[in-house]
């Protein structure tokens, strides 16, 4: 190891090449990202199973987030959220991380089961603005429009990047809002050569 404050020594392009020449093209990248995303992504996972999985998963039960519906074609998801001691801020209001929390796993979720196993979903950045103090029970009501999956499919049908923004309202029991999340997803469709093993075991027996 160099010693400190030492000159490090810079690398050497390649032999007749250009620096950086044996990076990975970008459908590479993009298919060596789809294989870190785990095996969940590739398991045939129903809405009530979901639902229950997620209201066991501990980030969920330890803020007391609840997902109480997840439709049958993943496009509408409803999760509350109640003011409990344990889950409150200094100020006795709902804290705000659990506020953004209740939100942020299912816009890319939501999208991901709608465009299928052939693409990749990540969340590519995310925010939320408060509008004001949350008290009681609190619901973030999800809406997964299909124009969007289409608009989705469309951008992404030559290998381009989608990188679409969705608002979600976190309100409060009489319909004022509490707190407005912002989260952008990028989605891009998997090369055709890694789309196959891409897709489950199951998909692959049906096909």
């Amino acid at each position: 190891m160099p010693a400190a404050g030492a000159p490090r020594r810079m690398r050497r392009a390649p032999a007749g090449g250009k620096p950086g020449a044996n990076a990975p093209a970008a459908g590479e990248r993009s298919s060596k990202s789809s294989s870190r995303q785990g095996f969940l992504r590739n398991l045939n996972v129903s809405p009530g199973l979901l639902r229950r999985g997620m209201n066991l998963w501990p980030p969920f039960r330890g803020a007391g987030i609840r997902v109480t519906r997840v439709s049958a074609d993943y496009r509408e998801v409803d999760v509350t959220l109640k003011l409990g001691l344990l889950n409150r801020n200094y100020f006795g209001t709902h804290f705000g991380g659990s506020l953004y929390a209740m939100t942020d796993p299912f816009p890319a979720l939501m999208m991901f089961r709608n465009l299928g196993s052939d693409y990749v979903v990540w969340d590519k950045a995310g925010a939320i603005r408060y509008v004001k103090p949350g008290r009681g029970t609190v619901h973030a009501r999800m809406r997964l429009d299909p124009r969007a999956v289409e608009r989705a499919r469309a951008a992404t049908a030559d290998g381009d990047r989608h990188e679409p923004t969705f608002t979600v309202h976190v309100v409060d029991g009489e319909g004022g809002i509490v707190a407005i999340v912002e989260k952008t997803l990028h989605i891009r469709r998997l090369p055709e050569g890694r789309r196959a093993m891409a897709a489950s075991p199951a998909r692959r027996k049906a096909a």
